[in-house]
């Protein structure tokens, strides 16, 4: 694999990030230790040294498993960038067990050193936004985190643009450190960020970390076959659209002899943004089928048969801007059509 900047950083991480939710076998499903070695072990050798996991994965023990590679194996830790977040309730113990306040993140930091075995965390994710901690606690907060030396980047997970914008501004306005990544579901099935998410994360600079590229697996083609697994019947990802765009997915791997998921992470890849998907993988198998999409390229009637088949509504004001030419800068249409309103 190839290295890239993660964000406005000098943080040079793999072209693929390693997903490690499926780490532990709890709740009846997942990779037992001995699996998520031989998996982390392929994704070094094929030079990937970003890993992503967070406090809540597999009640803690994603954390663990990751720890005690890195501890028993004898594998260099500087080599490995490690993400982990917080937010998500990890315990019953008190009010303060989950959220976004300063209380809670110290106390997860902490837990989340101690199941990694290692003096700090390369990159700390806000998991979720809990729409109740004022965001420059937040800020101030994940900014004494990185003067401790606990932290080394802050990067954002699955919360609004206006929250992640307001933040990022009063942290430049503070001098504190700004996020530098933006995790996000995104995938074929699910281009909803286009609308805000995106163009708000292109404006700061930060890279695009999708979660789900392969939406749980349905853009491998998985269920076109008849195949089970842990997606509820009525999903959006079977509905009559999703079989339509993974069946184009599909056709398209045919053409090119490569898989199905190849089709579908590289068109996340070739968006007009620094983009790193984000591989989860409970087998090594599925991580060796993941790597193959490095050495892929999808040509541009490929990428515009996949982006017309999966084509979302932006709402307003981004399809507005489309209708009134904004979008080629065509301002003079634009207030021409003003004029005529």
């Amino acid at each position: 694999m190839k290295y890239q900047l993660l964000g406005k950083s000098g943080l040079k991480v793999s072209e693929l990030c390693l997903g490690t939710m499926g780490f532990g076998t709890e709740a009846g499903w997942g990779a037992n230790e001995a699996e998520s070695f031989k998996i982390m072990d392929k994704f070094a050798e094929a030079g990937g040294n970003f890993i992503d996991t967070a406090n809540i994965y597999k009640l803690g023990t994603s954390e663990k498993i990751i720890g005690n590679y890195i501890q028993n194996v004898g594998v260099d830790r500087d080599f490995f960038v490690i993400a982990t977040k917080y937010s998500l309730k990890d315990n019953e113990t008190n009010p303060n067990a989950s959220g976004n306040n300063r209380k809670n993140m110290m106390r997860s930091v902490e837990a989340s050193l101690k199941r990694l075995q290692t003096n700090f965390i390369d990159v700390l994710y806000l998991h979720i936004w809990d729409d109740l901690t004022p965001v420059e606690e937040v800020m101030r907060g994940l900014d004494d985190l990185i003067s401790q030396g606990k932290v080394n980047y802050i990067a954002i997970s699955d919360t609004p643009a206006w929250v992640i914008s307001k933040g990022n501004t009063y942290a430049e306005l503070m001098g504190w450190s700004r996020f530098v990544g933006l995790q996000v579901e995104y995938s074929l099935l699910q281009r909803t960020p286009e609308r805000e998410l995106i163009p708000m994360a292109k404006h700061y600079g930060m890279t695009l970390l999708p979660w789900a590229p392969l939406a749980g697996g349905a853009l491998t083609g998985k269920y076109l076959r008849g195949e089970q697994g842990r997606i509820k019947p009525e999903s959006k990802r079977l509905n009559e659209r999703s079989i339509a765009i993974t069946k184009e997915v599909v056709a398209i791997a045919d053409e090119l002899g490569i898989s199905p998921s190849s089709v579908a992470m590289q068109w996340i890849r070739q968006q007009n943004i620094s983009v790193i998907p984000i591989v989860g993988a409970t087998k090594l198998s599925q991580l060796e089928d993941n790597l193959q999409v490095v050495n892929i390229s999808l040509s541009s009637a490929q990428m515009e048969r996949l982006d017309s088949i999966s084509k979302i509504e932006l709402g307003f004001p981004g399809d507005f801007f489309n209708e009134a030419g904004v979008k080629q800068n065509n301002f003079g249409g634009f207030y021409n059509k003003i004029i005529k309103r």
